[in-house]
């Protein structure tokens, strides 16, 4: 008879005092600008999670897919200081430019700004969009104050760019028109 494997509990209660623990064991403070931005990459991940159950296009699906194990990866990376154990590839910036090329080539050249919105699926990639760019903002401000990898930068910077075209190109693919923004 197979021995039944005991669940981990939820919750641990470690953290009922404002601390959380980073891999190896330190301790830090759940307002850190380390948690912070680890953080924003889960709500990221998480309003991609939301974009993909309202996506028809599955290529765009498989790559996001792939987008949240990056995300995921550069969470667990951010958790881990000091440490090569989770470094993302630095061939992942690459990646994500190849997408983008491949992606923007099958949108109209934009001719203004456009506000965000359109089919849901686009709608949430330009939540996940916006929130990127939080997520890019704290990884900056850590950056400044601890050792925070060029490559992740260049990643988030990437991704909020693919994030922008593949709203777009979802909304073309969807029969969606952009509205473009009227500046004053």
């Amino acid at each position: 008879m197979a021995r039944a494997l005991r669940k981990s509990p939820i919750y641990t209660r470690a953290g009922d005092r404002g601390e959380t623990s980073l891999f190896g064991g330190q301790r830090v403070a759940k307002d850190h600008p380390r948690v912070a931005t680890y953080g924003a990459l889960d709500e990221l991940n998480s309003a991609l999670g939301v974009a993909l159950a309202f996506l028809r296009q599955r290529r765009v699906a498989a790559l996001l897919r792939q987008v949240q194990a990056d995300l995921f990866q550069l969470g667990a990376e951010l958790a881990s200081p000091g440490s090569d154990r989770f470094r993302l590839p630095v061939e992942r910036v690459s990646w994500l430019e190849q997408a983008i090329d491949e992606y923007d080539a099958r949108v109209e050249p934009l001719k203004s700004f456009v506000l965000p919105g359109g089919a849901p699926a686009a709608s949430f990639l330009h939540l996940a969009r916006a929130l990127c760019r939080r997520a890019e903002r704290e990884a900056v401000a850590l950056s400044r104050q601890e050792e925070v990898g060029a490559h992740v930068l260049a990643y988030l910077n990437r991704l909020s760019d693919l994030l922008f075209v593949l709203a777009r190109y979802v909304n073309k693919a969807e029969g969606r028109q952009e509205t473009p923004w009227q500046g004053r």
